[in-house]
């Protein structure tokens, strides 16, 4: 086995773990996740401007 038959068998490899780690991501991550991506619209309160508009309307 030469060099050259290193290099290719470890381009294999990674382009092996590059396609599981994607995998990963697409298929088992999803549910796991879920609750991480909503946070940002789990807020309730309304910013101060929309209170001070809300104020001055009443």
């Amino acid at each position: 086995m030469d060099m050259n038959d290193l290099r290719a068998l470890s381009t294999v490899l990674m382009f092996l773990t590059f396609l599981g780690i994607i995998a990963w991501t697409l298929i088992g991550g999803r549910d796991r996740f879920r609750d991480a991506a909503n946070l940002p619209f789990a807020d309730d309160e309304l910013p101060e401007i929309e209170k001070t508009q809300q104020e001055k309307s009443s």
